[in-house]
């Protein structure tokens, strides 16, 4: 450890006892820690890149505060500290991250990660916060069983991925129309790679468990879906381990057809149209990312099933805790909430590269979270409109989150 170095962690601004600190978090959860680092700490561990030694950090602070020598022992007891909850890469988290991953590809399911945190962990309990979801004042009211399927029939929506606390109802308007007027048994359900991946797409054949029993993964769908892509479908399958985005919808499939219709899912998790962003392309003009999106419209054309999509998909990322320099005031939710809109006029029509090209006009600005889920939706669609059933936004000046939840009728 002698040039430490973190790992691809997430560092933000938090206050607690009147008091500002960095807080460190895992997103890929190979630790549960959140550390809260004083301020006054931050400059010695910006240094821990794998390319300072310990004493590199001492001159390169030294110099920095007119030679005042911070101790080596300090600097090695904050490495400790980063080593004993696993934010460093080091042979300790080697260890652990083996073990933790292990267990994964062998586990028979993908567990439900986030039961007990993010939701509750109990049926009863969870069906009872998700009725209310339906019921509440910014709800659409209570889906009405059994479904009426004269009426245009569901084929995809967008649904958020926030936590469910923060935007339970407004994952109720995209599925009371699922439950009502969808017939499908297959559900694809594309989420967002918080974490990033070696792979554009990750599938996995596990089914996702649930506190409402587990949404079986479609085994046959995704090895034909893998086969006619021709490319490593599995390769960044560890990504599954701990995204929320395709286990916050798992949840709700579960709580709409459990006991009511057998169902099965495809759990596929995406991450290259930032990718093709920074490229300054479009995410079709990389040969894999475009034969994998003809391979998804193909095998659910060949599949015989009646197949619904789903987009697991948050919008805006901003504030200081996403790396703005400064709070989020109201005037600053009034613009954004604008351009999301017009964003979203884009997705209405049902138009892939006019909803990309709204993104990349800006750099990206608002980071949207849900931008390579909701471009493969609108691409296996093939030019459906949408419709816009509710936006939102968790409005913490610290760091804003927008969503929208959006249906799709099929022709």
């Amino acid at each position: 450890m002698e040039t430490p170095k973190l790992r691809g962690i997430e560092a933000f601004p938090m206050t607690q006892g009147g008091q500002r600190f960095i807080a460190l978090r895992d997103p890929a959860g190979y630790t549960e820690s959140v550390l809260l680092l004083p301020q006054a700490l931050l400059d010695v561990v910006a240094l821990f890149d794998g390319e300072h030694s310990i004493a590199g950090i001492q001159a390169d602070l030294s110099r920095r505060y007119e030679g005042e020598i911070v101790a080596r022992s300090d600097i090695e007891k904050i490495i400790g500290m980063l080593d004993d909850h696993g934010f460093l890469e080091s042979a300790s988290f080697a260890k652990r991250r083996a073990k933790v991953d292990g267990a994964f590809l062998g586990a028979p399911r993908r567990p439900a990660s986030h039961a007990g945190g993010a939701y509750p962990g109990k049926a009863d309990e969870l069906r009872t916060t998700m009725d209310a979801f339906f019921t509440h004042e910014e709800g659409p009211g209570a889906i009405a069983w059994p479904p009426t399927l004269g009426r245009p029939t569901v084929e995809a929506i967008i649904a958020p991925h926030i936590d469910f606390h923060r935007g339970g109802p407004a994952y109720a308007w995209a599925y009371r129309d699922l439950a009502e007027r969808c017939a499908a048994d297959l559900f694809v359900i594309v989420g967002t790679c918080h974490v990033g991946m070696r792979h554009p797409f990750a599938l996995t054949r596990k089914d996702y468990d649930t506190p409402l029993g587990p949404a079986r993964a479609d085994r046959d769908f995704v090895e034909a879906l893998a086969a006619r892509a021709a490319q490593d479908c599995f390769g960044s399958e560890l990504a599954h381990r701990n995204e929320h985005s395709i286990e916050f919808q798992a949840v709700f499939l579960q709580y709409l057809y459990a006991g009511r219709r057998d169902i099965t899912v495809v759990p596929l998790l995406a991450s290259f149209a930032h990718e093709a962003l920074a490229r300054r392309r479009r995410p079709t003009d990389d040969a894999s990312v475009a034969r994998f999106l003809d391979a998804l419209g193909e095998t659910i054309a060949t599949s015989g099933r009646r197949v619904a999509l789903i987009a697991g998909a948050d919008l805006a990322h901003m504030g200081p805790r996403f790396g703005d320099p400064r709070p989020i005031a109201k005037a600053d939710r009034a613009k954004i909430e604008a351009e999301d809109r017009r964003m979203l006029e884009t997705v209405e029509a049902g138009d892939a590269d006019a909803f990309f090209d709204s993104v990349a006009a800006d750099g990206d600005r608002r980071r949207i979270c849900g931008l390579s889920p909701i471009y493969a939706v609108l691409h296996a669609l093939d030019g459906r409109r949408g419709v816009l059933k509710r936006y939102g936004m968790w409005p913490d000046p610290e760091g804003i989150v927008s969503y929208a939840s959006m249906v799709f009728d099929r022709e």
